[in-house]
């Protein structure tokens, strides 16, 4: 009889994300892996933050 396969386990990362170099940030999180979930208004119009995701590396 087989285990019944893990569920995926996160890590979060909130960033802030300048609106003029967004997709040079963007593009140096998702190679480090992660990926944007979301992004939301930021404190200033020049700004957004960003919600990020990848996932834990499995456990032996």
């Amino acid at each position: 009889m087989s285990e019944a396969p893990q569920p995926t386990k996160w890590e979060y990362f909130v960033a802030p994300v300048l609106s003029h170099v967004a997709q040079q940030i963007l593009n140096n999180f998702g190679a480090d892996g992660w990926e944007l979930v979301q992004l939301a208004p930021g404190p200033n119009p020049d700004s957004l933050v960003g919600y990020f995701k990848r996932p834990l590396p499995k456990e032996s």
